[in-house]
């Protein structure tokens, strides 16, 4: 089980799950074997959860290859490329993009409070679990540690300008889709 790594002489900076190395024009993304859940990173990791994690992140980055740009490099180890692929430095949008087919889980808990998920309103009586006519943006903040908070798109707008708002709000909802 790898829930840390440390490589000498590279600065690291350690999200929830993943380890990432700065290798200068590119980073080094390690994904570990930490559990993050409600956005607390518990004391054991599950053995290749990193190796699993990677896996599906590299089959949709080559699904939607033409669909959405990728910051992916290289996976030309297959050992090490099978938890820590080399990608493109880029901008990190302080969003996470989150699309809803379904009302649960926080947005459920919204929907009960307001009758709305992230400013959203939705019509009355949808159940726990129960099927959007269309699906729904429902982007949060994106933190390192602590809960993700709910952001209605005016905050995205703000927090990263119309241009950009509309067009993580339409990628997302297109690879939902």
């Amino acid at each position: 089980v790898v829930t840390e790594t440390n490589l000498p002489n590279l600065p690291k900076r350690q999200g929830k799950v993943r380890d990432v190395y700065d290798l200068g024009d590119r980073l080094l993304l390690v994904a570990t074997d930490r559990i993050s859940a409600f956005d607390c990173v518990m004391p054991n990791g599950i053995p290749d959860k990193g190796r699993i994690l990677t896996g599906l992140s590299l089959f949709w980055f080559d699904f939607l290859k033409n669909q959405v740009v990728n910051h992916l490099i290289s996976t030309a180890d297959r050992d090490l490329a099978a938890i820590a692929p080399i990608v493109r430095k880029a901008k990190v949008v302080p969003v996470e993009c989150v699309v809803r087919g379904y009302v649960t889980g926080s947005g459920w808990k919204d929907y009960q409070k307001t009758g709305a998920v992230c400013g959203i309103r939705l019509p009355a009586g949808i159940k726990q679990c129960g099927k959007l006519a269309e699906p729904i943006f429902t982007p949060t903040t994106k933190a390192d540690s602590g809960h993700d908070m709910p952001m209605s798109f005016a905050e995205v707008e703000a927090a990263v300008g119309k241009e950009l708002a509309a067009k993580l709000r339409d990628l997302s909802l297109g690879v939902y889709s």
